[in-house]
């Protein structure tokens, strides 16, 4: 089992990285807080009990230029000085940035720490690789930090108007394609180019290249189609999968549940449960007093439940949070909930009726490949 542990675990590329890895069973995390820099003990116990340390830890907004430039130093000597004083030759991942090549502080950084680290690797024959990261986007990215999608899907999300400064192309990688390239590095399956005799790197390619305003216009359209409207958009592109994932973690958590049209008449009533503009799996089930279904996630998929019968609380908790979110449906006024990618959730009858519930997933199931994973909310 191989021993991982990832300096800015905490971060938008460090929590995905670390949560895709706590499902491999032949992976061990070992835990990084920020302040293992600021504690010389700590950081020494953590870089002799890995392997393989990803360095994600760095500073990459602040007024001051120069603060940038001092932290990231700082933070790559701290950490080979502690390799060094405990005479550990862990296999150091370095995120660089295509921002090296640039004439600023913080690409100054990027690129002067990867030189550290190849000057530490050569002359304690350790293995260093540098990883340089072109613009990422996700879920849970930081508005107005993180990337241009983050904060276009914020805003929308809460009825703003974002504004288009410079409608460019951009290349884009999606976080889960990111952190594929990261966990074949980590095994050693990634193709990479040598740097010196101890070093290499890899210069990771976006896979997406998308202007900004057609981005604006697919997050608009997610708006009021599946925010306004729950209308789930097509689905069959990488791209566009990725995009709608993305914004679905910036709707408000009010937003659900949400109430379906009920047309009565006299022969009794109909409700549409979900219209599409992509394929999917429909199914139903029934549930007897006091069980709960579910206990699960998914890292890709995006899932609807509907309630049309019974009384039922529907329960959801990103992964790696504390915080429980419950809904409450009755079938009396049939709504529904939609699972955000990374959330464990569930529905339990707490009424004294069989819960009948809808389900709508964009993938039909399939044992091979299910992108379910069981955790208890």
């Amino acid at each position: 089992m191989k021993k991982v542990g990832i300096t800015g675990q905490a971060g938008f590329v460090g929590n995905h990285l670390y949560t895709t890895l706590s499902l491999d069973d032949t992976i061990e995390l070992i835990p990084f807080e920020r302040s293992f820099f600021e504690d010389t003990k700590q950081l020494e116990n953590f870089v002799s009990s890995c392997d393989v340390i990803v360095h994600l830890a760095a500073m990459n907004r602040h007024e001051d230029a120069n603060v940038i430039y001092d932290t990231n130093i700082a933070l790559v000597e701290k950490l080979i000085a502690a390799c060094e004083k405990t005479k550990v030759t862990p296999h150091i991942i370095f995120s660089s940035s295509s921002q090296e090549i640039n004439d600023n502080l913080y690409g100054k950084s990027k690129k002067e720490g990867k030189e550290k680290f190849i000057t530490w690797a050569d002359h304690n024959q350790a293995k260093f690789t540098s990883l340089t990261i072109p613009n990422v986007f996700g879920p849970f990215g930081k508005p107005n930090y993180n990337s241009v999608v983050a904060t276009f899907c914020h805003k929308i999300a809460h009825g703003e108007e974002p504004t288009i400064i410079n409608d460019s192309e951009v290349g884009l990688i999606y976080i889960n394609e990111l952190v594929a390239v990261f966990i074949a590095v980590i095994k050693n399956t990634a193709g990479v180019t040598s740097l010196s005799p101890n070093s290499t790197e890899l210069l990771i390619k976006p896979n997406h290249f998308k202007k900004v305003s057609e981005i604006l216009a697919l997050l608009k359209g997610y708006k009021k189609d599946y925010m306004e409207n729950g209308i789930f958009p097509n689905l069959e592109l990488a791209f566009e999968k990725a995009l709608f994932n993305t914004f679905r973690c910036y709707v408000p958590e009010t937003h659900y549940p949400v109430k379906f049209t009920k047309h009565t008449d006299p022969r009794g009533s109909f409700v549409e449960i979900a219209r599409t503009q992509t394929s999917g799996q429909f199914s139903f089930s029934t549930t007897v007093p006091g069980i709960t279904r579910g206990n699960h996630f998914h890292t890709r998929k995006a899932e609807r439940f509907a309630v049309i019968s019974g009384k039922a609380l529907i329960q959801l908790r990103k992964i790696g949070t504390n915080e429980v979110i419950d809904y409450y449906l009755d079938g009396s006024e049939p709504a529904y909930v939609d699972m955000p990618i990374w959330y464990t959730h569930n529905i339990k009858n707490i009424g004294d009726e069989e819960l009948i519930t809808l389900f709508w997933i964009n993938e039909p199931y399939n044992p091979e490949d299910a992108d379910t994973y069981f955790e208890n909310v």
